[in-house]
């Protein structure tokens, strides 16, 4: 008979605040820099390659440190890497809001990005040790996927609210307090934890996952941006490469940095690859439905930005809910129905056009998605052996990462690729050359090409291409409500054959 799993107590909750407050912060650093681009670039004039990588590199820094964070967390300790990382990140917000030139806020986001890095594998792995009991631990990875959600809720508000105050290096200041809080209290309230034998960390293993997943994450965004050109293909290509070697040199290693045999299970790897695929399909929806609300439905970025808050607010609502219902109906059950909520979403957005019944259909899928991602998170860790927790937290992130970016990336393209396939029949009189390339390429070329055309020629212009827009959207919208369905018979037929207490173990 198996030994009940020992609950947690009022110290592991106090204690889950406490991880909540990074993760928040964390979430919030990914998107309140958007808001002061416009007094940055202003007061700093940086060119247009120096603004990207300002706004990009804290995010390929995470994705390309988490397996090295994830794999230091189960080997020195997942609370002293947490805070290890919090000091850098607090110090690196000071020397980000007062950096001078553009290289220096670079290089400031880049370094904030390592020690973001820490935050998410060793906050999740910390949790698995801390509440052992499954229906708890449920809990607090709702709450914590929750705090992701409210920094990405707030994250605007503060942004803006301190950028309309004082100026846009106080965005990175709003996290020092965040930080010092967590080095005060957490050596208090946060248990240590580390595999007891974990042996050496593999440099050359860790050199070889860093530039595996910056090489494909930027040749995804790249591809998604300027489409599949030669950089795009030579940084997918080096990226397959090395992940190839990646995966032959754990195999060979006595203590490798990623334990493949955690693959073998079958409720970690299917959790892991439940949780790419469907955040592949809830990122790819977000951009599409801002792009739906600002091109087709001619709504300003601020407007769009609030209606797309009633999906964010149903998803931190109901996230905590998650571990009631799954003891109710059962975490299979549940992510099954989560599953098939979500491609309901899907279904209402490939058939309507009105504003409402866009912003309710992003309210279905949040809904939907929510139990999906807490429990997948909690199948994964919960399979892993706790010594591997660290690397297995890891590996939730990057699939998070990978899923997001590919989201954007190939239902973006898609989109691209169906309209431009519309437009390429259409009649557009009045339009010549460079013109005429822009409006058939996207809907938001063909908003500009319209300007220069007499009012009722533009009217028709826009027409069309928001008609071509509108039918890739629905088909795209379609094809997602599909591949939901079928993912939901493969999680029932394989997760609910999959022994949960052996899987772990």
């Amino acid at each position: 008979m198996q030994t009940p799993a020992p609950r947690a107590g009022r110290r592991e909750w106090i204690g889950l605040a406490v991880i909540a407050l990074p993760c928040t912060l964390y979430s919030m650093d990914l998107t309140v820099l958007n808001l002061a681009v416009p007094s940055l670039a202003r007061d700093m004039t940086p060119t247009a390659s120096e603004l990207l990588w300002i706004i990009d590199i804290y995010g390929f820094m995470v994705a390309g440190f988490l397996m090295v964070m994830g794999a230091l967390g189960d080997r020195l300790g997942r609370r002293r890497i947490l805070l290890i990382g919090a000091a850098a990140f607090g110090v690196m917000s000071v020397v980000a809001a007062f950096a001078q030139t553009p290289t220096q806020l670079i290089i400031a986001r880049a370094a904030l990005g390592i020690a973001g890095a820490t935050l998410a594998p060793s906050t999740l792995s910390l949790i698995t040790s801390m509440f052992r009991d499954e229906r708890q631990r449920t809990f607090a990875i709702s709450i914590w996927i929750t705090s992701f959600s409210v920094g990405a809720i707030i994250g605007p508000v503060v942004g803006g609210v301190l950028i309309e105050w004082f100026w846009w290096g106080a965005v990175f200041l709003a996290g020092v307090p965040v930080m010092l809080l967590l080095l005060v209290l957490g050596p208090f309230l946060l248990p240590e934890y580390k595999d007891p034998s974990p042996g050496r960390i593999d440099l050359a293993s860790a050199a070889l996952s860093l530039v595996a997943v910056l090489s494909l994450i930027w040749g995804i965004k790249h591809g998604a941006e300027y489409g599949l050109d030669l950089k795009a293909a030579a940084a997918l290509a080096l990226g397959t490469v090395l992940v190839t070697l990646f995966i032959r040199r754990q195999g060979q290693l006595a203590n490798p940095l990623i334990d493949l045999s955690l693959f073998r299970i079958p409720r970690f790897s299917l959790s892991v690859g439940i949780n790419l695929i469907a955040i592949f399909f809830m990122f790819g929806s977000f951009i599409l439905f801002a792009q739906y609300l600002q091109l087709v439905l001619g709504l300003s970025p601020l407007l769009a930005g609030l209606w797309s808050l009633p999906g964010a607010v149903a998803f931190a609502m109901v996230s905590p809910l998650t571990a009631t219902l799954a003891a109710q109906l059962g975490a299979v059950r549940l992510m099954a129905g989560g599953l098939l909520v979500s491609a309901i979403g899907f279904t209402l957005m490939a058939v309507t056009v009105s504003l409402e019944g866009m912003v309710a259909a992003n309210v279905i899928l949040s809904v939907g998605f929510t139990p999906v991602m807490a429990l997948t998170t909690g199948f994964i860790v919960g399979a892993a052996p706790v010594e591997k927790a660290g690397v297995a937290s890891a590996i939730s992130e990057t699939a998070a990462e990978f899923g997001g970016a590919l989201g954007i990336a190939v239902l973006g393209s898609l989109l691209t690729l169906i309209y431009r396939t519309r437009m390429a029949t259409a009649e557009l009189p009045g339009l010549r050359g460079d013109l005429e390339r822009t409006a058939r390429s996207t809907l938001a070329g063909a908003a500009e090409a319209s300007t220069a055309l007499p009012a009722e020629s533009g009217a028709m212009l826009l027409t069309l291409g928001r008609s071509a827009f509108t039918d890739a959207f629905h088909l795209i919208a379609a094809l997602a409500a599909a591949a939901l369905i079928g993912l939901t018979a493969v999680t029932v037929r394989v997760l609910s054959g999959a022994n949960p207490a052996q899987a772990g173990h």
